[in-house]
């Protein structure tokens, strides 16, 4: 399996690593910066089945381990508007949701139109 992890530290600023500035903000700069981003745990199954869905349909996700960090789960989750777990998947900045919204939105057949649109399938 093969995906991109990034290191939060690595695209925070100086200040916002000493906790200042809006989580909210950083992580929707964060999503938007690549076709397919997940934020995730490494202990978690379904972060993991998500990856797999992704990288078995030849996309490549962006994730983003919340080991690092567990105090943005907070953030993400006042996102989704409610205590969803992990994962949270972005495809072309947009909040597609959790897990129930992804595999619905595979099910359904709505999931390989926003990646092509995103640009993280040509196929």
């Amino acid at each position: 399996m093969h995906y991109q992890t990034e290191s939060w530290n690595s695209y925070l600023p100086e200040n916002f690593k000493m906790g200042g500035g809006d989580p909210l903000e950083e992580i929707q700069r964060m999503a938007s910066r690549n076709a397919v981003v997940i934020f995730s745990n490494n202990t978690c199954c379904m972060c993991h089945a998500i990856k797999k869905l992704f990288c078995g349909m030849g996309v490549n996700p962006t994730v983003y381990e919340l080991d690092e960090n567990p105090s943005w789960e907070q953030a993400l989750m006042s996102l989704l508007g409610s205590s969803s777990s992990l994962p949270v998947v972005f495809i072309g900045g947009k909040l597609v949701g959790a897990m129930d919204s992804v595999m619905a939105a595979h099910i359904n057949g709505t999931l390989v139109p926003l990646l092509k649109e995103a640009g993280a399938l040509w196929l």
